[in-house]
């Protein structure tokens, strides 16, 4: 005799809610206050900018409108910085105007990945 099992079709819909419920309400929140937390406090306006949102089962945590997030996070290869709207760059302290600048670039200070892969005990 073959036994069969049936399934309400209607459980797809309930593990599907509590999937995101669990990660709305119990996984962001503990991300992005670990991000936060780990996040540079130089202005402290990168921890400020972090949010977290969930669509269906997908979370996702970072910036959206601080815009060195992720060099910040990922760090800068050496590069050159030349002036956009005059034909030097000058800032105080600065000895004279200069046409370029070699920037030797920035060590990564991660934040959002130490969040995410933090170990969470129930």
């Amino acid at each position: 005799m073959t036994r069969s099992t049936r399934i309400d079709p209607s459980a797809r819909t309930h593990v599907d809610a509590a999937i995101h419920d669990w990660l709305a309400d119990v996984i962001g929140p503990a991300i992005l206050n670990d991000a936060r937390a780990y996040a540079p406090k130089k202005t402290g306006r990168l921890a400020e900018s972090l949010r977290s949102e969930v669509q269906g089962k997908v979370l996702r945590v970072g910036s959206l409108d601080c815009n060195y997030s992720t060099y910040v996070e990922m760090g800068t290869g050496p590069h050159v910085i030349l002036p956009r709207n005059k034909k030097a760059l000058y800032w105080p302290g600065a000895d004279h105007p200069v046409a370029k600048v070699n920037h030797p670039g920035t060590a990564a200070r991660p934040y959002l990945r130490p969040a995410l892969l933090r170990r969470r005990t129930p």
